[in-house]
């Protein structure tokens, strides 16, 4: 048989396979549709079953006599250990004159290396086993984060142990640090996002506000190793420590090791600081004039709640009505049926410890801006004057039910949000019957909601950009935002760096 005979005699058999195959597809497909009652010949009467309840797996809690509190999860899924380490204490309890020191002692706790060993060792060593030990920061806290195989868990572990307890932020380390943070600086306005960001934070929460304020050149140049050092001291002590360890381990001898390794640690001085305080928002229409951009960046800004008031959950489900999704009132009406936005989202905020900012976003062309700030109003005052449906309501709740189980898909996922609910005080059980809660709100509930937090006459508006392309003067926005005054310009500029924090001019 010549090669051309032999391929056409596989194509044919191929041939023949695949129209077996499309006859018996087909026959299932119409013995299915002919086994479907005619109520059910539409997919949308097609009733979906509820949803199953989420069975995750519970952490084991120990609570060393030190104050440290350790989460256990073991995973044998893949031969990996993750450890995870949470100090209480972050950028809200930095000084004025020091903000930005947070910001350094995150990358210089880790690249500063330890007493015994240099960053760069670290990397070494950490390179030749496949493994990581990083570190980040937040307002709240400092974080350190480790991941290994399990054969070499042992050797990473005290590694992990040997920076979170002995770290020597080393001065050229920290010089290196703070130039970046230099850079950081620099560019900060570059981004018309990042700007209505940070500046309608402040005007959210006030610009001294612990959540609001940001590194200036004057203040980073002031911190020192010392710095860096003093502030290891007073936070990173066992009491304010959450450790949580997930992956392929035995939870007896984890717990043992941990014990080994931390029981004898003393307490050190406590050094929590109170919760920041809160004032009500003060309305009023801001604007920043950007000069390199075609479009703007609105942000509507209040204050908004946290997870210990009862009514949160029937404000996530309104929340999930007003801007939650593609089939949320604010995508639907603003951007899809108005084509008004790039992107457009917003809800009343749901702090942990603290109070969120209650934001309404949108990003339009800059001739569109007033009729896309005017849209976001009628948005908020469409929830009082047209209440949402029942139609609405259960889509809302199935949109929240249906995300939330990928919030929890993973053993990691499942010790993290364990870690955050010690972490802010809740009960640890607060997740596994967050989906009961939001089954139990009523419509009438999410109305009530309504009519006390969205507060259309509370807003800060900001807008970010370009005067020329507005289409019509800045001050005909007050038609659109009516009830706030005149249009207010915020300053931007950044201000200058001292000689020592001065960038050097090449050459020189």
């Amino acid at each position: 048989m010549t090669q051309k005979a032999s391929v056409m005699k596989v194509a044919r058999g191929t041939l023949r396979r695949c129209g077996l195959l499309a006859l018996l597809l087909s026959g299932l497909v119409t013995s299915r549709a002919q086994a479907l009652p005619p109520a059910q010949a539409d997919w949308k009467n097609i009733k979906t079953p509820p949803l199953h309840n989420i069975n995750q797996p519970t952490p084991v809690r120990i609570q060393l006599e030190n104050g440290a509190t350790i989460f256990l999860l073991p995973d044998s899924e893949l031969p990996i250990v993750n450890i995870a380490v949470t100090v209480r204490g972050g950028m809200r309890e930095e000084t004025a004159d020091k903000l930005g020191l947070v910001s350094l002692y995150d990358q210089v706790w880790r690249t500063g290396g330890t007493k015994t060993r240099t960053g760069d060792q670290l990397d070494d060593l950490l390179a030749l086993r496949a493994a990581s030990i990083e570190t980040s920061a937040d307002h709240n806290s400092v974080n350190l984060e480790a991941q290994s195989l399990k054969g070499d868990f042992d050797e990473i572990l005290k590694l992990t142990m040997e920076v979170l307890r002995e770290p020597e932020f080393r001065e050229d380390k920290l010089e290196l640090a703070r130039k970046q943070l230099y850079t950081e600086i620099s560019r900060r306005n570059d981004d018309p996002m990042g700007i209505v960001g940070r500046e309608s934070t402040k005007l959210a929460l006030g610009p001294q506000h612990p959540y609001a304020r940001h590194p200036e050149y004057s203040t980073v140049a002031g911190v020192t190793r010392q710095d860096l050092l003093s502030w290891h001291q007073r936070y990173v002590q066992p009491q304010n420590l959450l450790i949580g360890v997930q992956g392929d381990f035995d939870a007896k001898a984890m717990e043992q090791k941990l014990r080994g390794l931390l029981g004898a640690w003393p307490k050190g001085p406590t050094a929590k600081a109170p919760l920041p305080a809160y004032t009500p928002t003060k309305p009023g229409l801001f604007f920043i004039a950007k000069d390199d951009v075609n479009q703007s960046n609105i942000h509507l800004v209040q204050l908004g709640t946290t997870r210990r008031n009862p009514d949160h959950y029937a404000i996530a489900v309104m929340n999930e009505i007003l801007g939650g999704g593609f089939a949320a009132r604010l995508f639907s009406n603003v951007r899809s049926k108005k084509g008004l936005a790039y992107s457009v989202r917003g809800g009343v905020g749901i702090g942990d410890e603290v109070p969120n900012i209650y934001r309404l976003s949108v990003g339009t062309a800059s001739n569109n801006t007033a009729k896309a700030l005017e849209a976001l109003y009628e948005e908020v005052n469409g929830m009082l004057k047209n209440p949402p449906t029942e139609a609405e309501l259960q889509k809302a709740k199935e949109g929240i039910l249906n995300s939330f189980v990928f919030k929890l898909d993973t053993s990691e996922k499942v010790l993290s949000d364990q870690m955050r609910l010690e972490f802010a005080g809740y009960p640890l059980d607060y997740t596994k019957t967050y989906a009961d809660q939001i089954r139990k709100v009523t419509l009438a509930e999410v109305n009530r909601v309504a009519k006390q937090y969205l507060n259309p006459t509370g807003f800060a508006v900001l807008v970010v950009g370009n005067p020329a392309e507005l289409g019509a003067p800045i001050n005909t926005l007050t038609t659109a935002a009516p009830g706030l005054g005149q249009v207010q310009t915020v300053d931007i500029n950044i201000p200058p760096p001292p000689a020592a924090a001065a960038p050097k001019t090449p050459g020189k």
